[in-house]
């Protein structure tokens, strides 16, 4: 079964982050974002790679503008990884997968 990346609601976002056992990586994008759009199909190959060791998901600030203010996200595309209800880390604008690997292996020591 190929992994891809879970859109979010504020509920599942709230199932997502507060998981103990399993980090979430959670990309805040939007649809006109054309830099969101450029990177979306690496995140989707992150998705791929990583869905058994992690969640990869991805909300849409348009839809869930409260979420995107409650978590103070300013600049899209961002990626912020959450295990426990804890946000661990966050990268802005990542310019490829490999910086997105980084990212992860290095928050979460792998």
């Amino acid at each position: 079964m190929i992994m891809t990346a879970i859109n979010l609601n504020r509920e599942l976002f709230e199932n997502y982050v507060n998981d103990e056992n399993k980090a979430v990586l959670v990309d805040y994008w939007a649809p006109w974002c054309v830099y969101c759009r450029r990177i979306a199909p690496a995140y989707e190959k992150i998705a791929e790679q990583y869905g058994n060791l992690i969640h990869v998901a991805k909300v849409n600030i348009d839809e869930e503008q409260a979420l995107a203010i409650q978590e103070q996200i300013e600049v899209i595309p961002t990626l912020v990884l959450y295990k426990g209800g804890q946000a661990l880390g966050s990268i802005v604008a990542p310019e490829s997968k490999a910086a997105i690997e980084a990212f992860i292996q290095e928050t979460l020591n792998l």
